[in-house]
């Protein structure tokens, strides 16, 4: 099993020659959200990564978290990460019909609460996707997040 570690990624705006669009979601669900919706959101979700306009197929769904202790993870349930060549490839990914159905379908009438990160990886560190989808440290003691 591979541990993804959500968080801080900083870059060096003047040193990036080719990026890659990296896009997180934390989900926090309702209380009122069975185990059986959630299977089917994370079955949805996962089939986001059959979109062209997802690089390469790389797009990661988990949860729940394993963070310890368990509340610094500020009570969110799950994770997805999507990577797209551009901030074109990550416009089109919104707007596809597939995207409006977890959406509008799940994420709208079931969440809580959401936090999206979306940023670029400069080319020297695109290596890592596919070994380290995630870097830095969300919830790690010396963030805060506010609604």
């Amino acid at each position: 099993m591979t541990v993804i570690h959500i968080g801080n990624f900083l870059t060096q705006r003047n040193q990036i020659i080719a990026l890659l669009i990296r896009n997180a979601v934390l989900f926090k669900f309702k209380p009122t959200v069975t185990a059986g919706q959630r299977a089917e959101f994370v079955k949805l979700a996962k089939s986001l990564k059959s979109l062209s306009c997802v690089k390469d197929g790389r797009l990661i769904v988990g949860g729940p978290s394993i963070t310890d202790p368990v509340s610094k993870s500020k009570g969110y349930d799950c994770a997805l990460v999507s990577y797209h060549e551009d901030l074109e490839a990550l416009r089109e990914y919104h707007v596809t019909e597939e995207h409006e159905k977890l959406k509008t379908s799940y994420v709208l009438p079931l969440a809580e609460s959401l936090i999206r990160f979306d940023f670029e990886v400069d080319q020297e560190d695109e290596g890592l996707v596919g070994v380290l989808p995630l870097l830095g440290s969300l919830g790690a003691g010396n963030h805060s997040i506010s609604k």
